[in-house]
């Protein structure tokens, strides 16, 4: 299905191709002077150019052959050649009675579908999360599932970080305290235990205190990076133990992802790529791309054009280990052997930068990623609190993300009960509720900027049941579902949409879903779809309290407004959705 902009750009643009001058001059967009038209076209501006005519005057040679369309109740030139479009109500009420029913909204999929891997989420093995993991995994997630409605072939993957230095810390650390333990005997040939001797909050203790410790102590680092090596090297008792760490940790994240509504195809960590390293190196090394460097593996990746200095990719360290550099190329090896995207995303805080671009370098100075393949780092900004700093605790420390996800319930259970609502449900469905409430402020909170940039988290402005918030757009959607709920409202593919002063905003506002969607999808930009959903919320609050629907004696009048009032309610649906969202059916 045609999106209505498509179909005006189309008619605009065969009146530019008449006059000799390129089709896509005729591009038309939603108006941004409303009072003056709903829609316009600037391509009279770069077809001035083109033709080296001036702008109004190439203008005035278009507009007349608009005029004579019968679609339009007005076109008009605007300012030095702007043409502004208006509809009358007969072709608007035609377009939109025509979605009305569609699942999709009017919004038709791409027609050349891509495979498209996402690396987001990013969490540490025996490590807790924290806030600093929110805005990789919401955001990836909701660019994961913008790209898939528009039709891509997508793919999630949590990438974890599973074989750092913090395994050597907490390993050797473990040896220490329990030299006794089974792990530990290099003689030993049977199978290891299938329970983990420790636990998640055991290992929330231990890496904070060994890491804090490895760094003022020499000693001690040594002995981690050593145990590090072993693990990379496979010692049996090591990577039973560091099996146990992972078995124990997935729990976690999973109780975490789920909690937030983020969802992974992929659970896979740099182990996942160990056995790709050493073929890769050698590969490498054969081709005089891999080469020593002070007593470690590196591939250079600086260009004669470089204006400034870019450090090699190291490969090896000295003393044999590997870093996140050397599993990131290796995981490109593998994603282009088992998956062969023709993107790879990385949504990632934007200080790792560089590391993203020592990268991607090597990975295309080298071939390993062909010239084909877009490496994209989508760097993010930081979560700060009101001082302008990266948000901590009270009492400085990182603030871990389970304990975040539940000030926001404690948060929003205090909203409902200050709005004195769900007041008639038992205590589950209230806490289901309040669950929906809590994820839909913070999700939105951080969403609805643009992803480059820093904010400030405000839990009491964001669980707020008014304004440009989660909560907000939850309780307009509730709304709607309760008054067709209580006008017994039935869908009717066949009703006739007759646009009138009172839903007129309304409907142009649901035109504008297929071309919101395309610039999301394109430019990876979920805040666009964040600033759509809140303007087609405050339009449905204007119709709805300039219009008395329930109590409206003219039934077509009624039908039609019940009509428009579900296809709002259906894109809310869809465009919650699409930043991972859920809505509860009361409130």
């Amino acid at each position: 299905m045609t999106s209505l902009l498509n179909k005006l750009s189309d008619i605009v643009g065969q009146a530019f191709e008449s006059e000799g001058l390129d089709k896509a001059f005729g591009r038309v967009g939603v108006s941004d002077r409303p009072d003056l038209a709903q829609f316009q076209c600037n391509g009279a501006m770069a077809a001035a150019k083109a033709a080296k005519k001036n702008p109004r005057a190439v203008a005035e040679s278009i507009v007349p052959k608009l005029q004579a369309n019968l679609m339009f109740s007005k076109v008009e030139i605007a300012g030095p050649g702007f043409i502004n479009l208006t509809l009358t109500d007969l072709e608007l009420g035609k377009y939109i009675s025509s979605i009305s029913a569609d699942q999709r909204c009017g919004v038709d999929k791409i027609s050349k579908s891509e495979t498209i891997l996402l690396d987001y989420g990013g969490p540490n093995v025996a490590k807790p999360m924290h806030v600093g993991h929110l805005r990789s995994s919401i955001i990836g997630d909701s660019i994961r599932r913008i790209l898939k409605f528009s039709g891509h072939n997508t793919i999630g993957d949590i990438h974890m970080g599973d074989w750092g230095t913090q395994m050597g810390m907490m390993i050797s650390e473990l040896q220490l305290v329990h030299p006794d333990w089974v792990y530990f005997d290099e003689s030993f040939t049977g199978e290891y235990p299938s329970e983990s001797p420790v636990t998640m909050d055991d290992l929330e203790e231990i890496y904070p205190r060994v890491s804090a410790l490895c760094k003022t102590d020499e000693t001690r680092l040594e002995l981690s990076r050593a145990a590090t090596v072993d693990l990379q090297n496979k010692r049996p008792g090591y990577h039973a133990l560091w099996k146990h760490f992972v078995t124990i940790s997935l729990q976690s994240m999973k109780r975490n992802f789920s909690a937030l509504n983020v969802h992974f195809d992929l659970w896979k960590g740099e182990t996942d790529v160990h056995d790709l390293i050493s073929p890769m190196v050698d590969d490498l090394t054969k081709r005089s791309y891999a080469v020593k460097d002070d007593g470690a593996t590196v591939v250079h990746i600086k260009k004669n054009d470089d204006n400034k200095e870019y450090p090699p990719l190291i490969l090896y360290k000295r003393d044999g280990g590997v870093l996140y550099g050397t599993t990131d190329l290796a995981t490109i090896v593998e994603r282009i052997k088992n998956y062969n995207p023709s993107r790879i995303l990385y949504i990632v805080d934007k200080r790792q930068s560089l590391h993203f671009e020592q990268v991607f370098r090597a990975a295309k100075l080298t071939g390993i990623a062909p010239e084909s393949l877009e490496l994209t780092h989508l760097g993010y900004g930081t979560m700060n609190g009101s001082d302008g700093k990266p948000f901590k605790t009270r009492s400085g420390g990182v603030l871990k993300l389970e304990d975040l996800i539940a000030m926001g319930h404690e948060k929003a259970m205090q909203r409902l009960e200050e709005a004195q609502a769900a007041q008639d449900l038992s205590q589950d469905e209230k806490d289901d509720i309040a669950s929906k409430v809590a994820i839909a402020a913070i999700k939105f909170a951080d969403l609805q900027n643009s992803f480059s940039a820093d904010y400030i988290f405000d839990l009491d402005r964001m669980t707020s049941f008014e304004g440009k918030t989660g909560p907000y757009l939850l309780y307009q959607a509730v709304r709607i579902k309760s008054l067709l709920d209580k006008a017994g409202y039935k869908q009717n593919p066949q009703i006739t949409i007759k646009p009138d002063d009172a839903g007129r905003n309304v409907i142009l506002t649901l035109i504008e879903l297929p071309q919101v969607i395309d610039i999301a999808a394109r430019n990876y930009t979920p805040h666009v779809l964040c600033d759509h959903t809140y303007k087609l919320a405050q339009a449905f609050s204007s119709f709805y309290g300039n219009t008395h629907i329930l109590s409206e004696s003219d039934e077509v009048k009624k039908q039609g407004w019940l009509e428009i009032s579900h296809m709002v309610l259906c894109q809310l649906e869809l465009l919650l959705d699409l930043v991972g969202i859920k809505i509860p059916d009361r409130m």
